[in-house]
């Protein structure tokens, strides 16, 4: 799947309005559903495991999106057939006032991965550059005030972009995705969770009131992707209306993610390997029961 038609390229001014929230490709849903997304996930589960075996890289997915876009539900259907050893979930909430005693990334570093690790952020550092300008947050979190300039959105953006380039420098990358929804399917979703009891608990009044900033949200998310989308750690603008393609394209994001950092299962040294294929010939002679009598083969037939 050619899921280039989905990147914000660096420096291109995006405006979200010319960017589908629908199915935007020929493509046979129940394929998609009964088989395409089970292989991907089977090739993300191969590459996971030697990820984890190599120990080397971490890789970062960052997920993004208004109200009701289906985050939660996108990291349940594609992330949860992983070895969950390996996969750290955080879903970042309203700064505590701990939180807001540190600057804004330092919530976002305690959550990294490891090397052998991926990461998923629902929600992320992005909140402090959308939620906080669009709230006026920025005044009460604890900032200097004469650090709060007007061109502090600006800063902001060159600050996560340095740190992310950092990361991706020291084996880190990061691959960023927005789910994009339409305003009708989000008030479908928020009137399901209203109306479906086993949805009820989906169900903020937040959500509500935030539609009235819509159009606000639109614009600064345009400015955010069109700021910090780079080649290190790029932007997706994913269609979300249409669940089962939403699943299936950042699924594709991802083994594209994790095809690029080509993790390989270690190389044994020629010490291990000498007494691996030892065991191997021992075991072909001798009526081995357990790995005691290994052992005990060896010393009796002085196998070196």
């Amino acid at each position: 799947m050619d899921i280039s038609r989905y990147l914000a390229e660096e420096g291109k001014k995006i405006d979200l309005t010319q960017w589908s929230t629908t199915c935007d490709v020929d493509i046979d849903k129940k394929k998609v559903k009964g088989e395409l997304l089970d292989q991907t996930i089977s090739e993300m589960q191969d590459l996971q495991e030697k990820l984890c075996a190599d120990n080397h890289y971490g890789l970062i997915i960052v997920l993004q999106a208004m109200d009701a876009a289906g985050k939660d539900g996108t990291v349940k259907h594609v992330f949860a057939h992983l070895n969950p050893a390996g996969v750290k979930v955080h879903s970042f909430k309203k700064p505590s006032s701990e939180e807001l005693d540190h600057d804004y990334m330092w919530r976002i570093n305690k959550a990294l991965p490891g090397r052998g690790e991926i990461g998923i952020f629902n929600r992320s550092h992005y909140e402090e550059v959308v939620v906080a300008r669009i709230h006026n947050l920025i005044k009460s979190d604890g900032m200097p005030e004469k650090l709060v300039r007007k061109d502090i959105w600006e800063t902001r953006y060159r600050q996560i972009c340095d740190w992310e380039r950092y990361l991706s420098e020291n084996g880190f990358p990061m691959v960023k995705i927005f789910l994009h929804l339409s305003k009708d399917e989000q008030k479908k979703r928020l009137i399901d969770r209203i109306l479906t009891q086993q949805k009820n608990w989906k169900f903020d009044m937040s959500d509500i009131e935030e539609r009235q900033y819509w159009n606000r949200y639109q614009k600064v998310y345009g400015e955010v992707l069109s700021a910090t989308s780079t080649k290190y750690a790029p932007w997706y603008i994913v269609p979300a209306d249409d669940k089962w393609y939403t699943r299936y394209v950042v699924a594709q994001i991802v083994l594209k993610e994790l095809k690029a950092i080509n993790p390989k299962f270690p190389k044994l040294s020629p010490e291990v390997e000498k007494q691996l294929a030892r065991f191997r010939q021992l075991l072909k002679e001798v009526d081995i029961k357990d790995l005691k009598s290994i052992k005990n083969a060896i010393d009796e037939q002085k196998v070196k």
